[in-house]
C-alpha cells in the first residue's frame, strides 16, 4: 500500500465527492504511492468480533477506540459510521471524542482496503473529516520516515493537478500533517519541517494545520501523548514556533487553552489579547471556532446554538476580539452544516457593524466552500 481568497479553510465534501472522483479516475497515484488494484477490494473480516463497551467501559475512551477500529475492519466502514452516529446522539464521551474516533476508523480502513482511492471512497465527512486524516496517517507511515520527504509532493499531486485547492485537495494536504506527526512520534517541530518539504505553499499551510491539530488532539489520546502541550503555558508552542507557522498554531491552540482555563472563554480571550500582535486575530478566530463547536456539542436546539455562540463572542473586550471570533464561528458553522443558514441566523443576533461583517463573511466563505 502506498498510498483567491485563500482557500486553506475548505473542508471535504464527503462520500459524494469521493465517489465522483473515483468514478472519473481523478484519484490515481503513481507507482510509488499506488496500492493494489482497486478492483481487488479487500472485504471486512466478518469472523472477528468488535469490542463492546457496556457498563463502566461506557466511559473508557480506549474501549471505544478498539470498538470502532474493529467495526470498520469486521463489518465495514458504512456500518461503523452508522453505529458511531447513533452513539453520538446518546453518549457524551463519543460526542466529545468523535474526531479522534473517526481517525481510528480511517486508519483501520486504510489497512483493510490497501488503496488510497478505495479507502477515501468509503469515507464520510462526519466529525470534521477525521476519517480521511486517519487514513493518510497510514499511507504516510507506509512510505516511512526515510522516504516521506522525497515523496511529499507525490501524495497530493493528482488532486493538485485535477482538483487544485478543492476540498479534497485540502483534505489530502491537511492529512499529511497528521501523517507526519504519526511517523515522527508527535515531534511537532520535525513534523512542521516535513511540511516545508512541500513545494506548493497552499499545501504547506494546510499541512501545518494538520500538525497542530494532531498536537492538540494528543490531550485526549493517551496512546499518542505530546510534550508540546503545557498547562502553565496554554498558548505554547505557538509562542515558540517560527512566524510562518504561527497563524495555524493559534487557530488550533485555543481548544487546548480552554481546557486549561476550565472552558472559561473570557479568560482565553484575555490570553489571546496578550498574544503577539500580528497573530491575535488568529487566536480570536480559533475561539470563535471553539465557541461554535462547543455549542453544537452541548446545545439541544438550533436557536440555543446560535444564541449561545453569539453570547460567547461578545465576551471579547474590543472590536478586534469580537469580530474575529464571529469570523471563526461563521466558518465553523458553514463547515459543519454544509450550509450558510445557521451562520446567517447567528448574524441576525448581532447589531449593525458586527452583523454586516458576519453576513459578508458568511457570503464569501460559503461561496468559496462550494468551489
Amino acid at each position: 500500500m502506498r498510498a483567491g481568497f485563500d482557500k486553506w479553510w475548505l473542508v471535504p465534501l464527503g462520500i459524494l465527492a469521493a465517489s465522483a472522483l473515483v468514478a472519473l479516475g481523478i484519484i490515481a497515484f503513481g507507482p510509488s504511492l499506488a496500492g493494489h488494484a482497486a478492483a481487488e477490494v479487500a472485504q471486512p473480516v466478518a469472523s472477528e468480533a468488535a469490542a463492546d463497551c457496556p457498563g463502566a467501559s461506557a466511559n473508557d475512551y480506549a474501549c471505544y477506540q478498539e470498538r470502532y477500529r474493529d467495526l470498520a475492519r469486521t463489518s465495514g466502514v458504512e456500518v461503523a459510521f452508522a453505529e458511531l452516529k447513533d452513539e453520538y446522539e446518546k453518549n457524551d464521551l463519543v460526542r466529545y471524542n468523535c474526531h479522534q474516533l473517526v481517525h481510528v476508523m480511517g486508519r483501520s480502513a486504510a489497512e483493510l482496503y490497501d488503496d488510497l482511492s478505495t479507502t477515501y471512497a468509503q469515507g464520510d465527512e462526519f466529525c470534521g473529516s477525521g476519517y480521511y486524516h486517519g487514513a493518510m496517517e497510514v499511507f504516510v507511515a507506509e512510505i516511512g520516515a526515510d522516504k516521506m520527504l522525497e515523496e511529499a509532493d507525490a501524495f497530493c499531486a493528482d488532486l493538485g493537478e485535477h482538483q487544485k485547492y478543492s476540498a479534497y485537495h485540502r483534505n489530502c494536504a491537511h492529512g499529511l500533517g497528521h501523517g507526519f506527526m504519526g511517523v515522527l512520534g508527535n515531534e511537532l517541530f520535525e513534523s512542521l519541517y516535513a511540511c516545508d518539504a512541500l513545494t506548493d505553499g497552499w499545501e504547506e499551510d494546510n499541512c501545518y494545520d494538520g500538525v497542530f491539530m494532531q498536537n492538540t488532539m494528543a490531550e485526549n489520546d493517551p496512546n499518542h501523548p505530546s510534550k508540546y502541550l503545557k498547562a502553565d503555558r496554554p498558548l505554547y508552542p505557538c509562542t515558540d514556533v517560527e512566524a510562518r507557522y504561527k497563524n495555524r498554531c493559534y487557530q488550533r491552540q485555543t481548544g487546548y487553552a480552554l481546557k486549561t482555563q476550565g472552558n472559561d472563554f473570557a479568560r482565553v480571550f484575555d490570553l489571546c489579547a496578550k498574544a503577539e500582535e500580528d497573530f491575535r486575530p488568529a487566536c480570536y478566530q480559533g475561539l470563535g471556532r471553539d465557541a461554535a463547536g462547543h455549542q453544537i456539542q452541548d446545545s439541544v436546539s438550533d436557536a440555543a446554538i446560535t444564541n449561545s455562540t453569539g453570547m460567547l463572542c461578545r465576551l471579547g473586550e474590543d472590536d478586534e476580539a469580537r469580530s474575529n471570533c464571529v469570523v471563526g464561528a461563521v466558518e465553523h458553522f458553514i463547515r459543519h452544516y454544509h450550509s450558510d443558514e445557521q451562520a446567517k441566523t447567528l448574524c441576525g443576533t448581532f447589531e449593525t457593524d458586527l452583523r454586516i461583517l458576519c453576513l459578508e463573511t458568511a457570503e464569501d466563505y460559503y461561496e468559496s466552500f462550494q468551489t
